[in-house]
């Protein structure tokens, strides 16, 4: 059952309309790491629980917080779109959507929603589904969380430093500052599964059936030898089960693929056989 409160968590009010800064707006409500993307997957994320009541609880609070963004985002770019200026044409001069739209403006903002919000990004992709990341594994869903809350408050600040209007600045700064404890918790979820399992996803896997002699090796696949100082080139590994072992060299284990040629009523094109089968070509 969800339950909504008619005041906004925050204060969603510009001091003047700007009708292109609503469309950039509109990345972190129905981007890929917008509010919209989030909500939906702590929910979905939740829903997939099956586990310690803790967790769940922790992703549907969190949700109902996104959505709480998700209104406060949508008020903020409407009220952008409220007046928009009038532009240098003269066409313009008679009509201000038109002004705004001829300079800059998301034409959809006036054609498609009536100065309203939308679901989707800066320029104008819907928002998809695709977005959400629910495994029903919750170190891997969180690990997501933590990334696209990252992603989220990065966007936001970028968006904090695009425009002069304080009453956009207090709203972002207050949707930072969540972002931040936002950060704060999946971490600290994160370090209080891999203490109860393992870093490695998913823990439950039998470790004897995964080919063990190469679960700790970094392959060198690229020119130079810089990534040989990195903390995964050698010492014990970050799970504590094995060593990592740097190898500069990294050699094929298996033989070059030779495929039976398809059947006639496939018509593909044919190759000429090798004119010998060396013991590397399967």
């Amino acid at each position: 059952m969800f339950y909504h409160v008619k005041q906004l968590q925050y204060h969603a009010k510009p001091e003047r309309p700007d009708p292109v800064y609503a469309k950039k707006l509109q990345e972190i409500l129905g981007g890929q790491f917008g509010e919209i993307s989030v909500a939906l997957q702590y929910f979905f994320q939740g829903w997939n629980t099956r586990g310690d009541g803790k967790y769940r609880d922790l992703l549907f609070d969190t949700g109902a917080e996104e959505f709480a963004h998700v209104e406060m985002l949508a008020t903020m770019i409407a009220r952008l779109l409220d007046g928009a200026p009038v532009g240098d044409q003269e066409l313009a001069a008679q009509d201000p959507v038109i002004g705004a739209v001829l300079g800059g403006m998301n034409p959809q903002h006036a054609i498609v929603s009536g100065l309203g919000a939308m679901p989707a990004d800066s320029v104008g992709n819907p928002w998809t589904a695709k977005y959400i990341d629910a495994s029903g594994n919750l170190l891997a869903d969180f690990r997501a969380n933590l990334t696209a809350e990252s992603k989220g408050r990065l966007q936001a600040v970028r968006l904090y430093e695009m425009t002069t209007d304080p009453g956009v600045k207090d709203m972002l700064s207050f949707l930072i500052a969540r972002d931040t404890m936002h950060q704060n918790q999946w971490y600290a979820a994160i370090c209080e599964l891999e203490e109860k399992e393992n870093i490695v996803v998913p823990s439950t896997f039998p470790r004897e059936l995964e080919k063990s002699e190469v679960a700790y090796d970094f392959y060198n696949l690229s020119k130079g030898d810089e990534s040989s100082k990195g903390r995964w080139a050698h010492g014990p590994s970050m799970d504590g089960l094995g060593q990592f072992n740097y190898v500069a060299t990294p050699q094929p284990y298996g033989k070059i693929p030779r495929l039976r040629p398809a059947p006639p009523y496939m018509h593909n094109t044919l190759l000429p056989a090798p004119p010998h089968h060396p013991p590397n070509l399967v």
